[in-house]
């Protein structure tokens, strides 16, 4: 699914364009990730070790609290292009999971997707290179349980140069791969790349125990 999914921010870049916030005659763009947080910049200091796979189940809702995203998480198919379809653009608090993958928390990767911006301001996934190695991913599930996820890396890679593989292939624990449109920006073309945040399950919340 590595093409569709990549055809999906292609897509988000055409739908939402750029959301310029006018700072004088300066241009502000969403977040880019440093280098310290790339997988070639090595591990953080301390890496958690990865939680026991879910049974699949879908997910209801995605927090991010170093970014205070709260957003609730749609089903997404393919349209007839072959691309992932996309959250409405007019919702700009909105997420979604292609539903026909690995749900999150279960075993293999798992696909999360969101605008950057519209054309009112910044979306839901805005700040996502912002974060770093360590922040925290949770995503409730509809069996009642929380999947935790850590960061392992924050990566922007142009279109051209996507590595499908890396991003989208199979993996024997429960890995999250959360993607918006960015890195540089044409005014002609929309965004230039993806950002992408790869994250492992550390841990699982219980919430029907609240």
């Amino acid at each position: 699914m590595s093409s569709k999914a990549k055809g999906w921010c292609l897509a988000a870049a055409v739908c939402a364009g750029l959301w310029l916030v006018q700072n004088g005659a300066q241009k502000v763009t969403p977040p880019v990730p440093s280098a310290a947080q790339a997988f070639a910049a090595g591990p953080r200091t301390h890496t958690d070790a990865a939680a026991d796979p879910l049974p699949p189940a879908a997910p209801l809702r995605l927090r991010i609290p170093d970014i205070e995203v709260d957003a609730p998480l749609m089903g997404l198919g393919l349209g007839k292009d072959g691309s992932l379809e996309v959250p409405p653009a007019g919702n700009r608090n909105l997420a979604g999971w292609y539903r026909h993958g690995t749900a999150p928390g279960a075993r293999g990767t798992s696909v999360v997707a969101g605008h950057v911006d519209n054309a009112r301001g910044p979306a839901v996934f805005y700040s996502l290179g912002a974060l770093e190695k360590g922040h925290r991913i949770e995503v409730s599930r509809a069996d009642g349980r929380t999947a935790v996820f850590t960061i392992d890396a924050i990566e922007v890679y142009e279109y051209d140069k996507f590595p499908d593989r890396k991003v989208y292939g199979a993996t024997d624990r429960a890995e999250l791969r959360v993607i918006t449109c960015g890195g540089g920006f044409s005014e002609k073309s929309g965004y230039q790349g993806n950002v992408v945040a790869f994250a492992h399950l550390i841990g699982v919340r219980n919430d029907k125990a609240a």
